[in-house]
């Protein structure tokens, strides 16, 4: 049977997370140090700008069969026929996406709080966010802090893939996937690093220990 959700290591970008180089460049560099998967975040610029950076960023990606997940964006996402969207509890729900694009390939879902684990949104989703596992600057709008035994309670409930994001780095990363998620999602530990190849090579070298 095909793992439906094989990815282990997870690239969340944006230009201005990107603090030593531009981010297709960073991108490119993470995808060589053992990035699997890449989505790209853009709350703050106009549907076309954003566009036009994941065009950009998907021409780059297709060279190394890595997919393209757009978040909270349905109409880029389409037009650039990315993999898949990911949204969160105040964006378009799960079974609306479902509804306007029939045949997406990916759908992740962010899960801030247990009561979400019980909807039909839920149900709609290919994966769960555990948003966050450790609280991070680069996320301030979230309502529950996770943490491993968050993580490990998560895990008992469902089946589905879980993806960790909320402070990943090298010092967790074998405590959250022995926790019970199947893939870490990150932002600053790699944008944030002046070698982006080698942070993720050292995130991904702990995700394969376990």
């Amino acid at each position: 049977m095909i793992n439906p959700f094989p990815y282990k290591l997870y690239l969340v970008i944006t230009e201005e997370a990107c603090l030593h180089d531009h981010f297709l460049k960073v991108a490119e560099q993470a995808v060589k140090g053992g990035v699997d998967l890449v989505q790209l975040r853009e709350k703050e610029t106009s549907t076309t700008a954003f566009q036009q950076k994941a065009f950009q960023l998907k021409e780059i990606l297709d060279r190394y069969n890595v997919p393209l997940i757009i978040n909270d964006n349905l109409e880029v996402a389409k037009k650039v026929e990315a993999f898949g969207v990911h949204v969160g509890r105040s964006d378009l729900p799960p079974t609306q996406i479902l509804q306007k694009w029939k045949n997406i390939n990916c759908l992740g879902y962010s899960i801030e709080y247990e009561n979400q684990l019980y909807t039909k949104e839920t149900e709609a989703a290919d994966y769960l966010g555990i948003s966050p596992v450790f609280k991070t600057p680069t996320k301030t709008d979230t309502i529950t802090e996770w943490g491993l035994s968050g993580v490990r309670h998560i895990r008992s409930i469902t089946q589905k893939p879980l993806v960790a994001i909320g402070l990943m780095k090298v010092e967790n990363a074998q405590k959250v996937i022995k926790a019970g998620a199947n893939c870490l999602a990150v932002v600053s530990a790699i944008c944030a690093s002046k070698n982006p190849a080698k942070a993720a090579e050292q995130l991904r070298n702990e995700i394969e220990k376990v």
